[in-house]
Parts: structure tokens; C-alpha cells; sequence
């Protein structure tokens, strides 16, 4: 590999296509990938916020009232939905992202034929896909916790001022806690779209043709690396930076109206 030189960057030009195309895999791979993390993450959140206690009954004594103490008072308190949630999240946030990626890629989707046709293409979709559900799923543990502490964030009484109505609990959870709960993080998952762009740099390991596969390539083609690594550099930060602007901007907007 060559020494950086300034006239290493024409060795790219020819490969300008590689990069535009890189960076619009990094952006449809995010956008699919929040996606897929916001809907995860909404069952998870509400799987552990669930009081379903299928074991209850354990926990009742003769008399009809609930034990004070005991084992079976704690097998009683089990809710199998909440320690599924937690377990997924909390295992999902402990590993990286990069083992994740390959339990998905080489693991998971090597027992399932996806079909190996080009999205717009280029994208080979048999690669996309497995990345998207990867990040998806990593994202989804992140966000979930922004989604249970803005759904606890409301306050109780709306729920008490809903049951008065006579609406049901999803009612309450689907017209009054959610819309309110959603304002308030949105700028949270907004900026996880930011976190997203970056992380998707790891799926170049498994043959998604993002930017760091066009770098991947111009290293092997022209013999230099620190060229199309600036190169890289500067479209992630041309993506990310005007994208966490944009955020803090709305942001703002959204508190602005909150004080009036």
C-alpha cells in the first residue's frame, strides 16, 4: 500500500460510482433499519411494561388474599413476557454489533434460500436483507428502553382520567400514552438514525456494497488506503452531520411549543 499523496484521490474518480452507490445503501439500510428497531422496540417496551402473571393463583392464600412472603409469592410475581423482553435487550446490548451481524448472516440465514436478485440494481438483496435484520434487531434493544422510559414519563393520572372515560387499557396505551409519549423521543430516535448511518459500516463484512465496501474495493483495485478513507470520512460526515442538525433544529421547534 502507497504512502497518502494528493494525487492518489484521481485513482478513485473512476470508482465515483461505487461511492454514490455505497452511500445509497448506507441510507436505505438505515432507514429500513430504524424502521424495523422502532417497531421491535414498541412490542418489546410494552412486553415489559406488561403485568401478565400467569402464575398469580401461586400467590393467593386461603383466606383470598395475596401471601406476604414465601417462594411461592415470588413464582407468582413472574411475568414470562417482561423476562423475555429484558433478556433480549440485555443480551443484545452486551455483545457487538459485529457478532451479532454474523450469528444473523452465517448462522440464521444459512438454513434460509433468500432470493439473490438487485434491488434498484445493485443492492443484492440476499445481503441487504440479512444486515437490515442484524442492525434491526440491535437497534430495537436501544430504542425500547427510549420507548418504556417515554411511555413511563406520562404522567399516571392521565391514565386514571381514561379509565374514568371508560376507555380500555389499549385505548388508553393507543389514543392518550403513546401520541404523548412518542413526541417526547422522538429526538431520541431521531438521533438514532445518526448512531445507525455509522453502525452500518460493520455489514460491509458480509458483502453489503455500502461506503465501506466501495472502500474495500478501491483498496484492492488501485493499492491505497487512506484516500478512500478520507473519502469515506467525509460521506459519513456529510450524512450524519447536516442529519444531527436537522434533529436538534426540530428539536428545539418541539420545545418552543412546549413552553407556550
Amino acid at each position: 500500500m502507497s504512502l497518502f499523496k494528493l494525487s492518489n484521490f484521481a485513482k478513485i474518480v473512476p470508482y465515483w460510482q461505487l461511492f454514490a452507490q455505497g452511500v445509497a445503501v448506507t441510507v436505505l439500510m438505515s432507514l429500513f433499519t430504524v424502521v424495523i428497531g422502532f417497531v421491535l422496540a414498541l412490542v418489546l417496551a410494552l412486553m415489559r411494561l406488561s403485568n401478565v402473571r400467569p402464575l398469580r393463583f401461586l400467590g393467593i392464600g386461603s383466606d383470598g388474599h395475596e401471601k406476604q412472603s414465601g417462594v411461592l409469592l415470588k413464582i407468582s410475581r413472574f411475568n414470562p413476557l417482561n423476562f423475555l423482553a429484558t433478556a433480549y435487550v440485555e443480551i443484545l446490548r452486551s455483545t457487538p454489533v459485529v457478532v451479532q451481524v454474523f450469528i444473523i448472516y452465517y448462522v440464521v440465514f444459512s438454513a434460509i434460500s433468500l432470493p439473490s436478485f438487485k434491488l434498484f440494481g445493485f443492492i443484492k438483496f440476499n445481503r441487504f436483507f440479512p444486515g437490515v435484520v442484524a442492525l434491526g434487531m440491535n437497534s430495537g434493544a436501544y430504542l425500547c428502553e427510549i420507548i418504556r422510559s417515554g411511555i413511563q414519563s406520562i404522567d399516571g393520572g392521565q391514565t386514571e382520567a381514561a379509565r374514568s372515560l371508560g376507555m380500555s387499557q389499549v385505548q388508553n396505551m393507543r389514543y392518550i400514552i403513546l401520541p404523548q409519549a412518542l413526541k417526547n423521543i422522538l429526538p431520541a430516535i431521531a438521533n438514532e438514525f445518526v448512531v445507525i448511518i455509522k453502525e452500518s459500516a460493520i455489514t460491509y463484512t458480509i458483502g453489503v456494497q455500502d461506503i465501506m465496501s466501495a472502500v474495500n474495493a478501491v483498496k484492492g483495485a488501485a493499492f491505497i488506503i487512506a484516500e478512500p478513507l478520507i473519502v469515506a470520512t467525509v460521506l459519513y460526515f456529510c450524512l450524519c452531520f447536516p442529519t444531527s442538525k436537522l434533529i436538534a433544529y426540530f428539536e428545539r421547534r418541539m420545545s418552543r411549543g412546549d413552553r407556550r
